[in-house]
């Protein structure tokens, strides 16, 4: 297969971990025989810094013409600190997401046996978590019109039923795939925009009588999340819930840096790690590259490459069980893998493994 890959590295970390991406990802090419080429492009501060536009037109070019974006992280703390920037480098990802008309965030939660001591939750309760949350990515309060003056301001959180209606089927194909299990997360005791989520929830939901539909508050998910994480194989939800559930979600895992995710839609989907740009890490070679590998993963996953896609999972996995870690998840006295180190291990492991 040949495949035209954009790769975004972004901001703080985000060189860092796309450079492991990109040879984890050329290591598994050259292992199955197929040609990937990469375009380089600019987004978030950098490209605020160098053209004053976090997404400018050539990179949205650039991502129309590839067959995916690997994508990594945007955010800087001169723009964090700054409440009155017209431009800041989340809009890049914002108008990424929209122009490319990305409406279904993928992010899967799942443990590792060998980091189950790194989570802050018991043993007993996030062992064997798996599920995935389907995040609509392109409406709600994020896209909604805004104000702000000193004095007053306000976010609309506008949804239409197509929109709705798309995302929920994204969210029923993954339980069909998976165990049949739909929680839709709303707050429809509250906001007119989730009744309306909910109403048209409940008329599709007899369209697929092999998937448990169940609904949750979101503020009763959040809790439930922690406190039965098994409970959930699917949840589907609006733009701002699912941000804030899906970062709650690495509490399960026991590291952000550990949860990748895929943006599908209209054009061309973006795979990408759900953490930020961590600047204070920036060029001290400690971040965590798994997040951005298993999106890698996702990728071949998602073009039916399952073998390529497995290979990836299996060399992150032998690199957890052999204790090749960045320090956030490094066990007590282990040995110091800098991000170029663990990157590098998981390319031998792919290019000289027999499995």
């Amino acid at each position: 297969m040949n495949l035209k890959i954009a790769v975004l590295a972004g901001d703080g970390i985000g060189p860092e971990i796309s450079a492991v991406g990109v040879d984890v990802l050329s290591a598994v090419a050259a292992r199955f025989g197929h040609k990937v080429t990469y375009e380089y492009a600019i987004c978030g501060a950098d490209a605020i810094d160098k053209v004053g536009d976090p997404f400018p037109e050539e990179t949205f070019q650039i991502c129309m013409d590839a067959d995916a974006v690997l994508f990594s992280a945007v955010g800087d703390p001169k723009y964090d600190n700054d409440p009155t920037a017209k431009v800041r480098p989340e809009q890049g990802l914002l108008a990424m997401r929209k122009r490319l008309g990305l409406y279904a965030n993928i992010r899967p939660v799942e443990t590792f046996d060998c980091l189950i001591h790194k989570s802050p939750l018991k043993d007993e309760l996030v062992r064997g978590a798996d599920f995935v949350c389907i995040r609509e990515l392109t409406g709600g309060m994020y896209f909604g019109e805004k104000y702000q003056d000193d004095e007053r301001a306000y976010d609309t959180n506008v949804y239409t039923r197509p929109e709705i209606e798309r995302i929920l089927r994204v969210g029923y194909e993954y339980a069909r795939r998976r165990h049949n299990h739909l929680t839709v997360v709303d707050k429809a005791n509250i906001l007119a925009s989730s009744r309306l989520w909910r109403q048209i929830a409940k008329e599709m939901a007899p369209m697929y009588p092999d998937v448990l539909t169940d609904y949750m508050y979101v503020d009763n998910a959040s809790m439930r999340m922690i406190q039965e994480p098994r409970f959930f194989d699917v949840i589907v939800t609006e733009n701002t819930f699912g941000d804030i559930l899906t970062d709650e979600g690495s509490c399960i895992s026991g590291s952000m840096g550990l949860l990748p995710s895929a943006s599908t839609g209209e054009h061309t989907p973006v795979f990408e790690p759900v953490h930020g740009s961590w600047p204070q890490a920036k060029g001290k070679n400690i971040a965590n590259p798994l997040a951005q590998v298993l999106s890698v993963a996702m990728f071949f996953e998602y073009f039916g490459l399952a073998a390529e896609g497995r290979l990836v999972r299996d060399a992150v996995q032998a690199s957890l069980d052999a204790n090749v870690r960045t320090p956030e998840i490094q066990v007590d006295g282990g040995a110091h893998y800098g991000t170029k180190e663990v990157g590098a291990w998981l390319v031998d492991y792919i290019s000289n493994h027999n499995s």
